[in-house]
């Protein structure tokens, strides 16, 4: 995938430093948060109902499907078409995957004859980012859970895993694509500022003139956390379910909404 001529805009270098130790340490309060989902399940109920449009969600670095089944079964619940990547771990954009995932995204529009939403956790989201970008008329939207695209090659904990499992150098492989670039659909950028993995400067997406349908969601969660965490669902739900072709920024409603979702412009 080649990119765009303003490859490697300002954004790109935004921010350079992974989380710290302390927040990586953390992480182990995913467990927590799915843990959350029992009590938060008649909230989660309550969520828009979808149209059945169909969905893909791509797993992070290392990850599987596996790991994406939780939110795949929620989904489901609110009657959208999931489906994960069908592709096994996550080991980075080995030769073929990308080309893999195109492929399936133009197979799941030609057989629903509608456009698919793509979401992305992590390294999932980058290629949520660029399938759209190539296959527009074929995304209905985009959104990503603690994806980094707008900081330096190394501004996570994970860059020396994806090295290992790769066996590509990261800053040569973002160098290939115009990462913060927003993709030409509607873009959602869900973050944590107390994210152990990616730093969430680096998910966070620029405003954009030739998009503006792009927006930032802050959530409290872990880099683990963010599949499974409730309000991280709420968020996911309450995106797909925007009418296609009259979509509306997420509105942070006052009183515990608000604080659930906390301003991510403070």
């Amino acid at each position: 995938m080649p990119s765009s001529p303003e490859k490697n805009s300002t954004a790109h270098a935004a921010h350079n430093t992974p989380p710290s130790l302390w927040l990586l340490a953390m992480e182990f309060r995913a467990f927590w948060e799915f843990g959350a989902v029992l009590p938060a399940w008649p909230a989660l109920r309550r969520a828009p109902q979808g149209d059945g449009h169909p969905v893909i969600i791509f797993p992070g670095l290392s990850a599987s499907d596996s790991s994406t089944l939780p939110l795949r079964s929620y989904l489901g619940s609110l009657n959208y078409e999931v489906s994960g990547w069908n592709q096994g771990f996550n080991f980075g954009a080995r030769a073929g995957v990308l080309d893999t995932v195109s492929r399936q995204v133009k197979e799941t529009f030609d057989a629903t004859g509608r456009p698919v939403s793509l979401i992305g956790w992590s390294l999932g989201g980058v290629y949520a980012r660029e399938i759209a970008k190539m296959m527009p008329t074929m995304v209905r939207g985009v959104i990503t859970l603690g994806t980094p695209f707008s900081g330096s090659a190394k501004s996570t904990n994970a860059w020396r895993v994806y090295e290992l499992t790769s066996g590509r150098k990261i800053e040569r492989e973002s160098t290939r694509y115009d990462l913060p670039a927003a993709p030409p659909v509607p873009t959602t950028s869900l973050f944590s500022r107390t994210d152990g993995v990616v730093a969430w400067q680096a998910s966070i997406q620029s405003p954009c003139r030739s998009n503006p349908n792009t927006e930032n969601i802050e959530v409290l969660a872990s880099h683990v956390g963010l599949g499974v965490n409730p309000s991280a669902w709420w968020a996911v739900a309450d995106r797909l379910a925007q009418p296609q072709g009259n979509w509306k920024p997420f509105v942070r409603k006052p009183g515990l909404h608000g604080f659930i979702f906390p301003d991510p412009q403070r």
